[in-house]
């Protein structure tokens, strides 16, 4: 896939926009994604995390390529008063066919104008140690700000490290 993408901001699932989102979660599990879930992810599994997904404080992101959807990206904001200042960055997913292409790049800085916009200052968020993401967000100027050991367990069983970073915008 070499096509041009575009990013919509989603205030509301749509059922065709929930089954991409979902069968996308998927691929990105059985990928070896840690985004919360385990391989083998059920549909329906997926489809209830979809379903909740959206509510106070969460701004949703789906990159479209000739009408799929090939990545996803949320912001949550903090909603309790001495956090009105900062958000989340939250389960940034590209499908394996399209990762490289700078979805994931664009996506996050979609998501930065807009924790700004929203007067957010402060943006953190978790990866797993190792992955590939870790250099994205190092290379957005995301600092590390420490590793916790054994924090999530991936389908093979294993105990990984997440790395916990930060940004001020």
């Amino acid at each position: 896939m070499n096509s041009a993408f575009t990013i919509m901001e989603v205030d509301q699932l749509e059922p065709e926009t929930h089954h991409q989102l979902t069968e996308l979660l998927i691929r990105v599990v059985e990928d070896g994604a840690s985004v919360g879930f385990l391989a083998p992810l059920s549909y329906d599994e997926a489809s209830a995390y979809w379903a909740d997904v959206l509510g106070p404080g969460v701004t949703l992101w789906v990159a479209l390529q000739d009408g799929q959807a090939i990545g996803t990206v949320q912001l949550q904001c903090a909603m309790k008063a001495n956090g009105r200042h900062r958000a989340e960055a939250v389960k940034l997913m590209v499908h394996p066919v399209s990762r490289r292409g700078g979805i994931g790049r664009a996506l996050m800085l979609h998501l930065e104008r807009k924790a700004k916009a929203e007067g957010r200052t402060l943006l953190v968020l978790d990866t797993r140690e190792g992955d590939p993401s870790n250099k994205l967000y190092q290379s957005l100027g995301y600092i590390q700000a420490g590793v916790i050991p054994d924090y999530a367990i991936s389908s093979n069983g294993e105990l990984d490290g997440t790395v916990l970073y930060y940004k001020r915008i």
